[in-house]
């Protein structure tokens, strides 16, 4: 019977001498077989290009030798003007160290079955299976018995397999042989027969491996060499230049990715049922002062460059102004920043944005959204209808914080009015200060209570707070064995009234801290910094327990702007004042937009922002959607110059042209992946995250250009 065979690899012999013939040179060759599925035993199931192929003819060296009929000979092994006899090596060495063969580069079997299928009972024992994945540890009874676990293409469950010689073996590389050549965590594919097994006591600690099913190897083909020089056992850990091994090495990595992604597939489910259209925006924008640093790309054209988008924040509002009711996407982010621990240079939000709407309407969606993600993601169905709403100013005065962690307690009570001056006095050098206290209860022992505060103090955590310009934090431990209760300093008349007031008992931790008598601004006081690091700090060595559950809130009536300060470059104008989120936020109230005219810092505005257990999961607000509000706010509030109103003439065009109210929000995709599973980093669940100085170290960005591209894009290194 005749087959038409595609050679994978072959080698012509001539006087003795083996040479390679090149894959062009290969012809398409006519062979003779006795039976399709003799060839089908005997032969790889996939290697070829055609399974119409089939043909054969084994030596004593067990090479497969093949008559070739080019010529339109009928009989094989016949001289012709190609090379009368081919050998086929489905595993061969082109420099005698490497295991696999070069053509399994761009061709290798199908795999027949996943590993996971495996160990779902619908396999019958006795089935010949083809399976590919990662070669474990091996492990050699005898000289001519092993058995090794083979770890699926997702790094989830693995199988055993047994590897054993036999006589056919002699004489040649056997795949016994073949087996013991290759290193640990080298991709393999395995052909073998599918058996029964009585699982060990061993399975039940390896969780991932599949205990009552196993594979009698009879073919293995290595699809690339795991080199020497990397080492991996459990107790490796790989740095960021090797961030590939850490995503292979590390588990909880490789869940947070499958994690996120279904995370993505849930909100544009719940976009799509609330009729929001997915539209991406441009990556090239231009350089608008929005209120952060951007990321300049240069272009060939002189003096000319693009500016990656801060967030596609402009982008949406055109497409409010387009007739577009409901836009959302999962965009890319860029932002020049300073960073810290919860920040990347790169990031991802979830951006939305409805036309004929405001706050409130946002919020509603928003809230609808984290509700599915926690009942499908994590299995809690008891978020409340409606979360919970605090003012700006209600949050810095209970918490110190505009994202407080409402669990911790220890609210914050301003307490000048109950101590006398000289107490004061003591622990600030302001005039006329503001004066709060917090109480934080950490053993009922006063006496562990004060290991906790010498361990705190002479910690590096407590540094800020001890050298604050506005006084040392004032620090108490109430002990009922000591007078006034260990409040001494505070005088008879004062201790009993604050005693009261906190309603202290034996352990209790009582803190003073002083600050500028000022309306609140920014992001956190002295205080509020304090109570978090102090209350980590208990956590961390056993004094208290870590608080529990979800406590969703929105901070709303913010400050439409700030004073500028030396970090944030704000929109870049001389009245002392930044938009505190951006320039495009609208006032809160027609009161508000009459304080615009008079006193612009008293002015609050539409923004919300969603916090859940001290952590901002993202803001929002009303935009200005009026092209002389808007242009009012940047020139006469902001006092920014013409030039930089020029640059935001494309959105006060698009303003005028009868854009409706609209609002937005937009959620930071890795944080709210990063809250969702209880890490404390957001670098856990991004493949691959920049370190704290914006270096991606596994590819080596950023990198420094050479002379001939920065003579194309008009730059030079300035010192």
């Amino acid at each position: 019977m005749r087959f038409v065979l595609f050679v994978v690899d072959a080698i012509e012999f001539r006087e003795g001498k083996a040479k390679r013939l090149p894959a062009t040179f290969i012809p398409r060759c006519d062979v003779y077989a006795a039976t399709r599925e003799a060839f089908l035993d005997e032969i790889a199931i996939g290697f070829c290009v055609d399974l119409n192929i089939v043909a054969w003819e084994i030596g004593d060296d067990d090479d497969v030798r093949l008559g070739v009929d080019c010529a339109g000979k009928a009989s094989p092994f016949e001289g012709n003007e190609y090379p009368p006899v081919l050998q086929i090596r489905l595993d061969c060495d082109l420099d005698d160290e490497s295991s696999v063969a070069p053509k399994r580069i761009v061709s290798f079997p199908s795999a027949t079955h996943e590993i996971e299928q495996l160990g779902t009972h619908s396999i019958p024992a006795g089935q010949r299976v083809v399976i590919h994945g990662y070669l474990g540890e091996r492990a050699d009874l005898s000289k001519s018995l092993s058995f090794v676990s083979v770890t699926g293409k997702g790094l989830d469950r693995s199988i055993q397999v047994v590897s054993s010689s036999n006589a056919a073996d002699k004489g040649g590389e056997s795949p016994h042989d073949r087996l013991k050549r290759m290193r640990a965590n080298s991709p393999v594919v395995v052909r073998g027969i599918l058996k029964s097994r009585k699982p060990s006591k061993k399975d039940s600690s390896e969780g991932t491996k599949i205990p009552d099913y196993e594979i009698q190897m009879t073919e293995i083909y290595s699809l690339n060499k795991f080199p020497n020089d990397i080492i991996i056992t459990p107790e490796t850990n790989f740095t960021a230049e090797d961030r590939h091994l850490q995503l292979r090495q590390t588990k909880s990595l490789r869940d947070a990715l499958h994690f996120r992604s279904k995370t993505n597939e849930i909100c544009r489910s719940v976009m799509q049922e609330h009729s929001f259209l997915e539209i991406e925006t441009p990556m090239l924008f231009k350089s608008t002062p929005e209120g952060a640093r951007e990321f300049v790309v240069p272009t060939r054209k002189a003096g000319l460059a693009y500016a990656l988008p801060q967030s596609p924040q402009q982008y949406k509002q055109i497409l409010m102004a387009s007739g577009i009711p409901k836009y959302y996407q999962i965009a890319r982010c860029f932002r020049d920043e300073d960073l810290r621990a919860d920040r990347q240079p790169e990031f991802t939000q979830l951006d939305l944005e409805m036309s004929f709407a405001v706050g409130e309407d946002v919020m509603t969606v928003v809230e609808i959204l984290i509700r599915r993600l926690w009942k499908d993601l994590l299995h809690i169905e008891t978020l409340p209808e409606n979360f919970r709403r605090m003012s700006y100013e209600e949050a810095m005065s209970r918490f110190g914080s505009d994202k407080p962690d409402i669990r911790l307690g220890a609210e914050i009570s301003t307490i000048d009015h109950l101590i006398p001056a000289d107490l004061i006095s003591k622990i600030s050098s302001e005039v006329d200060p503001t004066v709060e206290v917090i109480k934080l209860p950490i053993a009922e022992d006063p006496k562990q209570t004060r290991e906790f505060v010498t361990k705190f103090m002479d910690s590096p955590e407590a540094m800020p707070f001890q050298d604050n310009p506005e006084g040392a934090p004032g620090i108490f431990i109430v002990d009922s064995r000591k007078p006034l209760q260990g409040l001494q300093p505070f005088g008879f008349e004062a201790a009993e009234r604050v005693e009261e007031f906190l309603e202290l008992e034996d352990g209790d931790l009582v803190v003073l801290q002083a600050r500028k008598r000022a309306p609140y601004s920014g992001g956190s006081t002295l205080l509020g910094s304090l109570r978090l690091a102090l209350h980590k700090s208990a956590v961390t060595h056993g004094y208290i327990a870590p608080p529990e559950g979800f406590e969703f809130l929105w901070i709303t009536d913010f400050p439409l702007f700030s004073p500028t300060n030396d970090v944030d470059p704000g929109q870049g104008g001389t009245a002392g004042l930044s938009s505190t989120h951006h320039p495009f936020t609208s006032p809160k109230t027609e009161e508000d937009v009459d304080l615009l005219l008079t006193n612009p810092s008293k002015v609050k505005a539409d923004h919300y922002d969603l916090v859940v257990n001290g952590v901002e999961l993202g803001g929002g607000s009303r935009r200005i959607h009026n092209a002389e509000v808007q242009f009012y706010i940047m020139r006469d509030v902001l006092k920014m110059s013409a030039a930089r109103l020029e640059e935001f003439s494309h959105l006060l065009g698009v303003l005028r042209a009868g854009c409706p109210p609209h609002a937005g929000i937009a959620l930071g995709y890795d944080r709210l992946i990063a809250v969702m599973l209880g890490r404390q980093s957001i670098r856990d669940v991004i493949a691959f995250p920049k370190s704290g100085k914006g270096e991606d170290l596994l590819v080596g960005s950023p990198s420094r250009l050479s002379d001939e591209v920065l003579k194309a894009y008009h730059l030079q290194w300035q010192d």
